[in-house]
């Protein structure tokens, strides 16, 4: 069946629309053949309702966030994408905080609206953008390095595990495209923030370090990588009932490693055994609160064990 030329038009929009939240902008309209005229007879008629500047709700002017989010992107133009807070929220790595709306666009683009903040960069490359529900965004990894920026630690780590959770990004490949990045804002913080979690040292180097931190606690010469309760440990004091063991890798363990280590950490507790847990890291950069730690056990342990001899 064909349909007059009007006909087809006002279709091609209504799906273009239905795709996009709701909303059409003007240079889409003239790319589809409509006149200037033609646009403001609909307006007019209240087909197309006006909702940011060369943006229109197509039919009933409702629009859910998904649709503002859309029509602030598509009135900076073809190369706009949301950025930021906003496409955090899409995401749905961290939750919108403002309702102000953040979009990335081209350096000579200079359009001040408002609800919305506009970030001009150039340097935004094709691996940086991507579309998600149908909408043009900035990809996981752009996003996180842009909200790093200012964000307290705390909001940045519970983020990155967000992306981590819905299998947006891993902290290892976050980690290494950061390399490609340096001098970029939000580099430096979550740098830091993946450098403590991903931090991994060799069974040897870690022995080499974390030893002395023992004999300074008075914990004596531990048995290395042996088995307990059926399971390999890295540190173990049989006279004092203690296994140590260091995990390298905070971030992205799948649920069968998580499983696993419940399990070998309830067969410890089973067994009667104090059962303790430290970073890599902790063991490299933060020794005196692993030797605190080593000390307050051996120091419970002490007074458990000759408590009922009347020592004080």
């Amino acid at each position: 069946m064909t349909y007059p030329i009007h006909q087809t038009l006002a279709m091609a929009v209504w799906r273009l629309a239905s795709r996009q939240h709701g909303v059409v902008a003007l240079f889409q309209l003239l790319e589809r053949g409509y006149t200037m005229s033609a646009i403001k007879h609909r307006v007019a008629k209240g087909r197309l309702h006006p909702v940011r500047r060369g943006v229109y709700v197509v039919g009933r002017p409702d629009l859910t966030r998904e649709g503002e989010w859309t029509a602030a992107v598509l009135s900076y133009g073809p190369h706009a994408v949301l950025s930021h807070g906003s496409a955090a929220a899409l995401w749905r790595i961290r939750p919108e905080r403002e309702r102000c709306i953040h979009v990335t666009t081209l350096p000579q683009t200079d359009r001040r609206q408002p609800g919305i903040i506009a970030h001009r960069r150039s340097t935004l490359g094709a691996s940086d953008v991507t579309r998600h529900r149908a909408i043009p965004v900035t990809t996981p990894i752009r996003t996180i390095i842009d909200i790093a920026v200012g964000l307290p630690t705390s909001a940045l780590e519970a983020a990155v595990d967000e992306a981590d959770k819905l299998d947006l990004v891993d902290p290892e490949r976050l980690r290494a495209n950061l390399d490609r990045r340096k001098g970029q804002q939000g580099v430096r913080p979550l740098r830091t923030l993946l450098d403590r979690a991903t931090f991994v040292l060799t069974d040897s180097e870690l022995e080499r370090r974390f030893l002395p931190i023992a004999r300074r606690a008075s914990l004596g010469i531990p048995e290395t990588q042996t088995r307990v309760n059926g399971f390999k440990v890295d540190f173990h004091w049989p006279d004092l009932g203690l296994v140590v063991e260091t995990d390298g890798l905070r971030y992205h363990r799948t649920p069968a490693q998580q499983t696993r280590d419940r399990v070998r950490d309830q067969a410890h507790t089973a067994a009667g055994l104090t059962h303790l847990r430290f970073t890599h890291w902790q063991v490299r950069y933060e020794p005196g609160h692993v030797q605190e730690t080593l000390e307050a056990v051996a120091r419970r342990d002490f007074r458990t064990s000759f408590g009922g001899l009347g020592m004080r």
